[in-house]
């Protein structure tokens, strides 16, 4: 076997390693509601995540992995050699794996995104110093991590707090719940369906202006919405006995399954970057070349559905244990108010090309759902806990990644 052969493979094993972690810890933290409500068991979270992970990151994840597999790092640092952009990324992905693999066996929620990042910043400024990185292009993809699990705090918030007062604590929580049901299903198929339609895959057709692609999603919303009336409507003579409340809360069920899958396809459009943005441009690199955009190959983003898939289901009982029961008690009606917070900001954040955490958002959701609660029922330390594994994800990553490129490097 030849060095660049051996290279390539030492790669796709990385990336392989990489989706695997990303899938014990990060779609974990995506799946850990739906699964702690109730409204999934592992086995449904592992067919939802299987699927809607590999939509997503086909049909809305391009821009993001540009972004992450040569918007960050100066091309000219490299000098256009391909050996140090694979060794490079290479490092990247063994030490964003390294840092997820140990925060996975804590159970802490941390984002794959910031390690990622973290590993792709740290080989920039071993082999540019200051001058080797983006800072502008880093800039807003820092800020978009602060960003993130505010909007999805404040949106959680404010559809939970909606829910208790339309559904909940309404005089007939039933009606409630056919009155507000559709309409939410509504916004969160729209959105989900204007990331496929807006801009996206030239192939299949998919590349559409936002005057054409508006109409599009609206009217698969509106189907959607539909499709929800006639199943709460079907399913109503089917919860059994129970106060109102209690019903509508079995009934939520149908809701989260929906939300569930939009957060599993807005994680694909989001996170199956941080696997195969470093591979592509690898394989791009000893084929063709350093390049700044780099097509992403059917073959590797494969690799990277297969390897989240099977991180799920092999290690990530770990993270579903904090995000879905330990940060705030969930019910179907409180997982799905977090989960369609946290879609409609990381799909949307996805389309404008920023790499935001999914794990930041998913988290800062749940929290908001707790606060309308009332602030007594989030568990501020497990918070303390999720926050202090955020701070040191970056460095850690960063320092990991110098140093094996420096190991490396040394023996060429």
């Amino acid at each position: 076997m030849d060095g660049v052969t051996l290279l390539l493979a030492a790669t796709a094993i990385s990336g392989l390693y990489m989706a695997w972690n990303i899938g014990a810890n990060d779609v974990a933290n995506a799946m850990g509601t739906s699964v702690g409500s109730g409204a999934l068991t592992l086995r449904s979270a592992l067919i939802v995540a299987a699927l809607f992970e590999f939509v997503g990151a086909l049909f809305a994840g391009g821009t993001v992995t540009r972004t992450i597999s040569a918007g960050i790092v100066e091309t000219e640092v490299i000098g256009g050699d391909p050996l140090v952009m694979a060794v490079g990324m290479t490092a990247c992905l063994i030490a964003a794996s390294i840092w997820l693999h140990i925060a996975t066996s804590k159970g802490w929620p941390v984002s794959t995104t910031h390690s990622i990042v973290g590993a792709v910043l740290g080989f920039g400024l071993y082999v540019g110093g200051g001058s080797g990185v983006r800072w502008g292009v880093l800039g807003s993809i820092v800020a978009s991590w602060f960003l993130s699990p505010a909007l999805g705090g404040l949106l959680g918030y404010a559809i939970f707090s909606l829910i208790k007062r339309r559904v909940l604590n309404a005089p007939d929580a039933l009606a409630g719940l056919h009155r507000i049901g559709p309409p939410l299903a509504f916004v969160v198929l729209t959105v989900v369906a204007f990331a496929i339609t807006y801009e996206g895959v030239e192939q299949l057709r998919l590349d559409q202006p936002a005057r054409i692609a508006l109409p599009i999603a609206s009217a698969v919303g509106l189907v959607g919405a539909l499709i929800v009336h006639v199943m709460l409507r079907s399913r109503r003579s089917l919860l059994g006995d129970g106060s109102p409340t209690d019903r509508a809360e079995r009934l939520f069920l149908v809701l989260q399954v929906l939300t569930a899958c939009a957060v599993a396809f807005a994680h694909g459009s989001n996170d199956v970057a941080n696997a195969v943005g470093p591979m592509a441009a690898v394989f791009h690199a000893m084929s063709e070349g350093v390049a700044e955009q780099v097509a992403i190959p059917l073959n590797v983003l494969m690799i990277g559905a297969f390897g989240i898939v099977l991180g799920l289901g092999t290690y990530g009982f770990r993270v579903m244990a904090t995000v879905g029961s330990e940060i705030t008690a969930l019910t179907p009606s409180r997982g799905f108010a977090a989960e369609a917070a946290a879609a409609i900001v990381i799909v949307l954040a996805s389309k404008l090309g920023l790499p935001v955490s999914t794990t930041h958002t998913i988290v800062g959701a749940i929290v908001g759902v707790g606060l309308a609660r009332s602030f007594g029922a989030v568990n501020l330390d497990v918070i303390r806990g999720v926050l202090a594994s955020w701070l040191i994800t970056v460095p850690f990553a960063a320092l990991i990644s110098a140093a094996l490129v420096a190991l490396v490097t040394a023996f060429l």
